[in-house]
């Protein structure tokens, strides 16, 4: 059965969509520590970072990169912090998460954005791209 996130990549979920290239794709979590929390997910459905090829690996960190730039860029936020937990969904993804404070990183403070505001931040993330 696919993954919530292969869903979201075929177009069977809606999402909030940042960037996508031909291997890998960027979206909004919709339950975020911060404004700007970004999921970056290779298309292909691995489980496990560590199981993935080392080019696929090496690219889905290039591509992450070039997202945190943009973020950093659109979201006021001292630094965009990196997290891979791995045990919320089976399809590997990196969390992008703008930081102004350590508790943004800790999955326990989560903050209410309305579908405008994620589309707005979107929009903006994208112009930064």
């Amino acid at each position: 059965m696919p993954s919530i996130f292969t869903k979201i990549i075929n177009g069977e979920i809606p999402c909030y969509k940042i960037a996508e290239d031909e291997n890998f794709f960027a979206f909004f979590d919709i339950n975020p520590n911060a404004k700007g929390h970004t999921l970056c997910v290779p298309k292909q459905e691995v489980d496990k970072i560590f199981d993935l090829d080392e080019e696929q690996y090496m690219g889905l960190m290039a591509f992450s990169r070039k997202v945190a730039h943009a973020l950093e860029k659109a979201v006021d936020c001292k630094r965009v912090g990196i997290a891979v937990v791995g045990l919320e969904v089976p399809h590997v993804h990196v969390h992008l998460i703008p930081l102004n404070d350590m508790k943004e990183m800790t999955f326990q403070h989560k903050v209410k954005m309305t579908p405008g505001e994620f589309d707005t931040l979107a929009a903006k993330v994208r112009e930064q791209m």
